[in-house]
């Protein structure tokens, strides 16, 4: 086994996993100390690397794309401090750091692990329940349910349509943006047939960020959501035909189920509700009223 202590945090490789608890120094990000102890398995790796510098020096993980739900959602943005990936080392201790960066890559070439991308994810995610507050509202996940809570900074365009709950099988994708010089940042989930390109200063569907101290827990929020979501590079179930229907309705086309009908209709008050609040142009709700009235 190999292990190395420090302010930042503690690393233990026992030949098959790498243990990463954050420490409890008063430089350890939020984000870090709030996703807490990680497991990495050593099939998601595809590196290890330890950067020597005058004053401290660095441990690095690489993982494999697609391995991550966290890396997956956050797309690279996480800034050095907040990456739970990576270790500050004091010179007293770069003997250590390369012991463990030794003992890690050669276990990584005893196992023959690929460094190819993952079609399913090897790391769990955030735990759920979970709820944030940051920027211009609250954004809860229970694993099943959105819910997204307005403050008093909010706009009021976003605050008509009043607490958004959205279910899980309606989103198609979930993105995190930190905030970046004048750019204000975002937690954004696109919801399937409503799709909209208003910022996310109005966008009901959005939370708003603005660089401050939470700002970065966010992302855990999209992280627990897109491990829940399908697998970016999971190869698509192939279509199957079907019998025609007994009325002789699309020929060869599933019907819709009773579940999937309510759902449509949820979307289509949606859909209302976003135009009523000047959210949609009228050419935008028409071309989205009309997918969903086709999927009927």
């Amino acid at each position: 086994m190999a292990e190395i202590i420090q302010r930042d945090g503690t690393w233990t490789f026992d030949g098959e996993t790498l243990r990463l608890v954050p420490g409890h120094d008063k430089n350890v990000s939020l984000l870090r100390k709030t996703l807490g102890e990680l497991t990495v398995p050593l099939a998601a790796l595809a590196g290890i690397a330890f950067e020597q510098g005058k004053k401290s020096g660095r441990l690095r993980l690489r993982l494999r794309d697609g391995s991550d739900p966290l890396l997956q959602a956050t797309g690279g943005k996480l800034t050095d401090s907040a990456d739970p990936y990576q270790l500050t080392v004091e010179p007293d201790r770069y003997g250590v750091a390369e012991y463990l960066v030794d003992e890690v890559r050669n276990a990584h070439l005893i196992e023959q692990v690929p460094v190819t991308p993952c079609d399913t994810y090897l790391l769990t995610g955030p735990s759920v329940p979970l709820s944030v507050s940051a920027g211009d509202g609250t954004a809860s996940f229970d694993g099943e349910t959105i819910r997204l809570e307005w403050n008093w900074k909010t706009e009021e365009a976003k605050t008509a349509a009043g607490t958004r709950s959205l279910a899980l099988a309606d989103i198609a994708a979930v993105e995190w943006q930190p905030a970046a010089g004048l750019e204000n940042g975002c937690l954004r989930f696109t919801v399937r047939n409503a799709p909209t390109k208003a910022p996310p200063k109005y966008d009901p569907n959005s939370v708003e960020l603005w660089g401050f101290k939470k700002d970065p827990l966010m992302a855990l929020v999209a992280a627990a959501v897109q491990a829940r979501l399908p697998h970016p590079l999971t190869p698509a179930a192939p279509k199957t035909l079907t019998a025609p229907a007994a009325d002789g309705s699309q020929d060869g086309a599933a019907q819709p189920t009773a579940d999937d009908h309510d759902a449509l209709l949820r979307r289509l008050r949606e859909l209302g509700e976003l135009h009523q609040a000047g959210i949609l142009t009228d050419d935008e709700f028409t071309t989205a009223k009309q997918a969903v009235l086709r999927r009927m």
